[in-house]
């Protein structure tokens, strides 16, 4: 049994999404640092690079299943404004562009990190290689005719 997949097919340029929101704790922060091997800058303040990381996670918690990505192909990040310890933030997603390649396709998403007040917070760009669905198998007989009483 497969996984279930979203694939190149099942999107359009301009479909918008939001993750479920999350709140950014402390322990958040401490445990992206320990990993990452960051000191505190400042205290409260969330790491910038870990809201990227938790909407990347938030984004398997959609009511669709997942993008069938072959590819990561690139990501353009930018930080408005930073983020602090009780924040409570939300991903919306955009497929900006849609291009079909042979065997898949280029998808390109605009992304928002959004607190609770509304504000953009980081934003960005995910261009992913997404996989075409299988073509059905051909049936048993199609393609075949009969000539003169003959199956060919």
């Amino acid at each position: 049994m497969s996984t279930p997949a979203t694939y190149f097919e099942d999107v359009a340029a301009g479909d918008v999404e939001v993750t479920p929101a999350l709140t950014l704790t402390e322990a958040h922060a401490a445990l992206y640092r320990g990993l990452a091997g960051e000191n505190a800058d400042e205290p409260g303040l969330i790491p910038e690079l870990l809201p990227l990381g938790l909407i990347t996670g938030l984004g398997w918690r959609l009511s669709r299943p997942p993008l069938a990505v072959l590819a990561f192909m690139s990501v353009e990040w930018k930080m408005e404004r930073p983020l602090r310890v009780g924040d409570t933030i939300h991903c919306r997603m955009r497929v900006a562009i849609k291009r079909s390649l042979r065997e898949g396709g280029v998808v390109i998403q605009d992304q928002e990190v959004i607190d609770q007040d509304g504000e953009v917070a980081q934003r960005g760009r995910f261009t992913f290689l997404v996989a075409k669905r299988a073509a059905e198998p051909a049936r048993a007989g199609a393609g075949r005719s009969i000539q003169g009483g003959h199956t060919t």
